[in-house]
């Protein structure tokens, strides 16, 4: 028998989650009062309205039976959504962001991981904010719906459901029997790299909070920079390359660090799905290479590597940085970097976009479609290495694939409904719907969303949630089945 949807449960755990988004505003808080950058009464009262109604709707509702996986859809889709409303008052109320619909812009921008601004001069923006923005990334990054279920057991609810709706990726990977057990593995594997990478920057040179800043936005594949001009403002070719090292590994299955940590040195490569990802940035980033030196964009083989690879794996990993205008180069280069947006990473990693698991499966259906033509009685099971996948994920990621493709072309055309020309229409939905950050045309690398229309960032905005959560856990919400008895 289907269970109906336990309301006062996912009430009291909505209000515990925006209780603990206010309560984590106190780091940018103590940010701006260190730096008295004038923005520390605004964030005060921020916290002090998502706490207060966070714990309004904790206490006034109470956990009434375990969750179902009902639950579990409605709870991430308005929870994130809530995330990104109540994150978007530290802006709004400092004054540092004068609209609201901006200020939920770019809270919905970092909480979804997607990077794209509309800030027309980041460096004007106060440091404790700088430090929010790219502290929304972090959070986002892994879920904030995977860090509360490590606290889970506080409020009496079992996570599993949490974690199948909020999980990158085609299946919810689970590494130990106990879901909160996995929750903190993931958390633990996360903080590490994070933190490795904050140190090593550092030895570079970056100052503490920069250091931070572009730590939290690479782990979570975001691309919120403190600089205009992202990464190229540092103009270090050690900073490039450490930064491409640690959005690779963002791109990755966390799943594959945590066993490599524990010793199964070749988790990674026994990975079919790591391989084809590898595989794909290699040789993107290669074609790029070598289509930028033989037009003599740049003029040694060093600069076009370093160049060229940065920027195919901080597209091809969602991240969004940027240290050169990759708008500049070659049609060729163009549209590879164009096709990666829709790639993505690998599943269980922070990054976007369809996922490179989905790609090798719709793949290989299609391949296996051509083979059953010639032997239509054949039983062609499809694998993706060793792995038999079942024909119910299968016809899921197929309905994802085209769910995917039309929500792509309708943000499309809306956009070029408010204005916007062909090429800036298509870069605008397929960067916020991937999760990518700058797009094509007048929302490229070195431009911004601020000349959007209003109606428009708030498409955008949606568009980045529906992304982030790989489309089923919003659109669900909306359907009838899920709220009938």
């Amino acid at each position: 028998m289907t269970r109906t949807l336990n309301i006062p449960s996912v009430l009291h755990v909505l209000g515990f989650l925006i209780f603990i988004l206010g309560v984590m505003m106190v780091i940018p808080l103590g940010i701006s009062l260190y730096f008295k950058d004038g923005t520390s009464t605004g964030i005060l009262f921020a916290m002090f309205t998502a706490a207060a109604a966070g714990g309004l709707l904790f206490r006034m509702f109470k956990q009434e039976r375990e969750l179902g996986l009902r639950d579990g859809f409605l709870i991430v889709g308005l929870g994130w959504f809530l995330m990104a409303l109540f994150g978007a008052l530290p802006y709004f109320f400092s004054g540092a962001i004068s609209t609201f619909t901006d200020a939920f812009f770019e809270s919905m921008s970092g909480f979804t991981t997607t990077g794209a601004t509309i800030l027309n001069d980041i460096e004007q923006m106060p440091q404790a904010l700088l430090f929010w923005r790219a502290f929304t990334h972090w959070i986002g990054g892994m879920g904030i719906i995977v860090l509360s279920l490590a606290v889970l057991p506080l409020l009496g609810v079992g996570g599993m459901q949490l974690f199948k709706a909020e999980v990158p990726g085609p299946t919810a990977d689970k590494l130990t029997p106990r879901i909160t057990h996995t929750a903190r593995i993931l958390w633990l594997v996360y903080v590490g790299i994070t933190f490795l990478e904050v140190i090593l920057l550092m030895f570079g040179g970056m100052n503490l909070l920069d250091a931070f800043c572009h730590s939290f936005a690479t782990m979570a594949t975001g691309g919120f920079s403190t600089r205009n001009a992202s990464i190229g403002a540092f103009n270090s070719a050690y900073f490039d390359y450490i930064i491409t090292f640690f959005m690779f590994a963002a791109g990755v299955n966390f799943a594959l660090h945590y066993k490599f940590i524990t010793r199964k040195f070749d988790a990674h490569w026994k990975d079919y799905e790591f391989r084809t990802y590898l595989t794909i940035l290699l040789a993107v980033a290669a074609i790029i290479t070598l289509c930028n030196l033989l037009r003599g964009i740049y003029t040694n083989l060093f600069d076009s590597v370093r160049y060229g690879l940065f920027q195919t794996v901080s597209i091809g990993t969602t991240t969004g940085f940027g240290t050169a205008d990759y708008e500049t180069w070659t049609p060729v280069a163009q549209i590879l970097l164009f096709m990666l947006m829709f790639i993505g990473g690998s599943a269980g990693s922070t990054g976007g976009a369809m996922k490179v698991v989905r790609i090798i499966i719709v793949v290989k259906y299609a391949y296996n479609s051509l083979k059953k033509l010639i032997h239509p009685q054949a039983v062609i099971p499809l694998r993706v290495g060793t792995r038999v996948i079942p024909k119910e994920v299968t016809h899921s990621v197929i309905g994802f694939f085209l769910l995917y493709v039309l929500l792509f072309v309708l943000v499309s055309i809306i956009m070029a409904f408010l204005g916007l020309d062909l090429l800036t229409s298509a870069g605008a939905a397929a960067s916020c719907l991937g999760n990518i950050g700058p797009g094509l045309g007048s929302v490229g690398p070195t431009d911004n969303f601020a000349f959007i229309p209003i109606p428009g960032k708030w498409i955008l905005a949606i568009s980045m949630m529906v992304g982030r959560l790989e489309i089923y856990t919003v659109l669900v919400i909306f359907t009838k089945g899920l709220w009938s008895k």
